[in-house]
């Protein structure tokens, strides 16, 4: 029997594979930012963004402090964009097609909160100064709109260990920045000055 012959691609066979969906899963969905829901994200250092467009799809990590995703209200949030690589990927995506999907993780906790709505981009000055750290402002805030809301269990951290401190894994044992680099680049660039200068020049351009 060929490989193909297992798979699964008719919803009539995911829906028998599956089962019903958990009550408690539709009941946590909503469309607003509740008073529980606000506490998540206002704990949050960190958040994935997800988006599609022609050229294909994007997830992009963005953390700060927690709290730097603001609620502008229980419908909206600003994501500032602070300095990077310039590829903007995820914002030539949005541009194209406004859906937008975020995963917000909290260290130490095992839920997580998902988000998915519509996005737009804002230069709006008196927003980006809101936004400044260290009288820096960001490249621009993300506006997302939510159309639905909901927090994840905790058994996809939990089976990962993610915060478990003897679980944690020697940056040492894997490939350097520098040394992926170099190997990607024949050499042109990269390598162990890279790796030297790479804390500082972090410091340097974070805001």
């Amino acid at each position: 029997m060929a490989a193909e012959d297992h798979l699964v691609t008719t919803m009539e066979q995911l829906d028998a594979l599956y089962g019903e969906v958990l009550p408690t899963a539709i009941l946590k969905e909503i469309d607003h930012i509740n008073a529980d829901y606000r506490k998540l994200i206002e704990a949050a250092p960190f958040v994935t963004i997800a988006t599609a467009g022609p050229e294909g799809l994007d997830c992009s990590p963005k953390g700060d402090a927690p709290g730097f995703v603001r609620i502008l209200d229980d419908k909206t949030l600003a994501i500032p964009d602070r300095p990077g690589n310039n590829r903007i990927d995820g914002f030539r995506n949005i541009i194209r097609d406004p859906r937008i999907a975020l995963l917000f993780l909290i260290p130490g906790i095992g839920e997580t909160l998902r988000v998915n709505g519509r996005a737009s981009i804002s230069i709006d000055p008196e927003l980006m100064q809101s936004c400044a750290v260290n009288g820096k402002l960001p490249r621009s805030v993300l506006i997302v709109h939510i159309e639905t809301i909901f927090f994840h269990c905790s058994k996809a951290v939990v089976r990962s260990k993610l915060w478990n401190e003897d679980t944690k894994i020697d940056r040492k044992s894997l490939p350097s920045t520098g040394t992926i680099i170099a190997n990607l680049s024949a050499g042109q660039f990269g390598g162990d000055a890279y790796d030297r200068d790479m804390p500082e020049k972090i410091k340097s351009v974070l805001y």
